[in-house]
């Protein structure tokens, strides 16, 4: 993607699944509903110039995760 000058690689990534009750706690590092290390969201969002989670009980989940090339 490009915007004002810039180059970067946007994510969006969905899912029909169960959603999220509490987007906050699930960024907590540690945080897992199961066998995981509890440090996917928050990792990736560390990793991420720009980080949206939109989430819905019942619903399922959109995640868009943004990288700019030569980030300050």
């Amino acid at each position: 993607m490009q915007q004002s000058g810039r180059r970067g690689l946007k994510l969006v990534v969905s899912d029909q699944g169960p959603g999220i009750a509490d987007i906050e706690q699930a960024f907590t590092d540690g945080f897992t509903t199961g066998a995981g290390l509890g440090h996917g969201l928050g990792g990736a969002r560390r990793l991420m110039d720009e980080f949206h989670v939109w989430s819905s009980p019942g619903r399922g989940t959109t995640v868009t995760a943004v990288r700019w090339n030569g980030r300050g």
